[in-house]
């Protein structure tokens, strides 16, 4: 099989990790990365010698977009550039809307004889799939995912997006059996009032359903860490025995580990019919680099 083209759709913090994921993929060509603006002036050092455009119809033999856009504009990206027969793969976080977002792709890459392979992170995603083995071995039972301590970059990117916040920082704290504490730090606009951009945090889809503390600060910059993890347990029963207890526990670099699995989720994407899917709908050979006999003979 011929390498594959991708473009990287926005340069943040997992655009710049995916960028890396990419260096080192044999199988995987760039394209190039489209941001909202060019200019020598705010051009990354790393990106000096790479193509940059301001919409991916001005790359060429594009084969899938990796969309490093924040969640809620990645549905808009995708319709768009799925609409052009590109594949496309994500990283979208909101949980509660995945299914619908699923059905909406899906229509529209049949269509287009394209894939799409949404919520393809580590949070949905990998731990998606692991959640599904858990349950392939206990049936019955329940599952807890505790996140962090750490940085999400989903909320912070979330809480950035309200009018009046200058910067913003969201600390998820695990409370235990799935439950958390989001500790959110923020930087206000002149102007601003401290209870009515707090309120608006509050209200929020990513914040509504949890235990949210609003702190304002000088300067967040100052206590960014990308770190983050997540404890994973299930306890359950397989067949008719009681008490079968899986643990996965995991410390991370949050955008890293995010860009390595949307590199492996183009990869993926090649090789399926089209349509739209989730991590869990993916066969995990197909995120990995090399043949199919030695990745058999290594793994199983």
């Amino acid at each position: 099989m011929e390498n594959i083209n991708a473009a990287i759709v926005g340069y943040g913090s997992i655009g710049k990790y995916t960028l890396e994921a990419i260096q080192q993929a044999q199988d995987i060509n760039l394209a190039g990365i489209v941001r909202r603006s060019i200019s020598i002036s705010n051009t990354p050092h790393e990106l000096i010698n790479t193509k940059i455009v301001t919409k991916i119809s001005e790359l060429e033999n594009v084969d899938v977009a990796i969309l490093c856009v924040p969640s809620r504009k990645a549905p808009k990206y995708a319709n768009e550039i799925l609409e052009m027969g590109i594949n496309t793969v994500d990283s979208y976080d909101i949980h509660t809307n995945i299914w619908n977002l699923k059905k909406k792709l899906g229509a529209v890459s049949i269509k287009n004889n394209a894939v799409s392979i949404i919520s393809a992170g580590w949070d949905p995603g990998t731990d998606s799939v692991v959640r599904a083995i858990f349950q392939a071995a206990a049936p019955k039972g329940l599952t807890y995912t505790n996140f962090g301590p750490g940085m999400s970059m989903g909320h912070t990117t979330a809480v950035k997006a309200i009018r009046g916040i200058k910067d913003a920082l969201s600390l998820t704290i695990p409370i235990g059996t799935g439950i958390h504490r989001r500790m959110v730090y923020i930087e206000l606009e002149k102007d601003y009032q401290f209870d009515e951009v707090a309120k608006a945090i509050k209200n929020d889809e990513y914040f509504i359903h949890d235990d949210t503390h609003i702190i304002a600060v000088e300067n967040v910059n100052n206590l960014k860490d990308m770190g983050h993890g997540v404890k994973m347990e299930r306890r359950g029963v397989s067949g008719k025995s009681q008490n079968q207890l899986f643990e996965l526990n995991m410390k991370i670099n949050n955008p890293a580990l995010t860009g390595q699995i949307l590199v492996g989720a183009a990869r993926a994407s090649v090789k399926q019919k089209p349509g739209c899917y989730t991590l869990i709908e993916i066969p995990v050979i197909d995120l990995l680099l090399g043949e199919q006999e030695a990745l058999i003979k290594n793994l199983v």
